[in-house]
């Protein structure tokens, strides 16, 4: 994949999934059943479960074109052994030697940043997107403030992500968010209760209708 292509996937869907969960198992059942209700941009956190495993399974389930990726990716160690259970792109919690080490793999890189100081170095070590995170605390505000130095940044808030407040990040220019437990809920961990219903109210948000304050 291509940094155009990440870019391109982020700005139609609007939505990346985060698949962490204790249960190796459920957590590939899980991105296979976002991806075939309609979520089919997944990020699967390495902190999870037998999370390689899980990418390797789901890369062979989907082909190879599937948006998939790898999150919480923090070594050079990490990049390369997402790349090699057939991971996409890679996102970090921050801007750590990943982020270098993907891009020189060949791997977009969704890279985790909070201050001014931290998206400026994102974007320097090769970053296509940043992720804002942990954006709860900040919320829209700390986005548009954001925004203001760093217009041309394409940001992806992460933390704390409800479908309420991912509507007035679109709104407020984020490119996509970036949504672990309001969309997954436990479903990783064995219990899918009420993930198909969340997923249609998380899917409507790729509609352009959703955003535009936004681009």
């Amino acid at each position: 994949m291509q940094p155009s292509d990440l870019l391109s996937a982020l700005r139609t869907r609007r939505v990346i999934a985060i698949v962490r969960g204790g249960d190796g198992a459920a957590a590939l059942d899980t991105v296979l059943t976002l991806v075939r209700h309609g979520i089919d941009l997944v990020e699967v956190s390495l902190s999870g479960a037998d999370a390689l495993d899980v990418i390797r399974d789901a890369r062979a389930a989907l082909g190879p074109d599937a948006l998939l990726g790898a999150g919480t990716v923090l070594t050079a160690q990490d990049a390369r052994r997402a790349a090699e259970a057939g991971a996409a792109y890679i996102v970090t919690p921050a801007v750590t030697e990943a982020v270098a080490a993907s891009r020189a793999l060949g791997l977009p890189v969704l890279a985790g940043a909070l201050t001014p100081t931290e998206v400026a170095a994102a974007r320097a070590a090769g970053a296509t997107a940043v992720k804002l995170f942990p954006a709860g605390p900040g919320g829209v505000e700390l986005l548009r403030a954001l925004r203001g130095p760093f217009p041309d940044v394409p940001f992806v808030p992460v933390g704390g992500v409800d479908a309420a407040a991912a509507r007035e990040y679109l709104a407020a220019g984020a490119l996509a968010v970036g949504v672990g437990g309001p969309l997954v809920g436990r479903a990783a961990d064995g219990d899918p209760t009420g993930l198909t219903e969340r997923v249609a109210a998380f899917a409507a948000l790729g509609s352009p209708t959703t955003h535009e304050e936004s681009s």
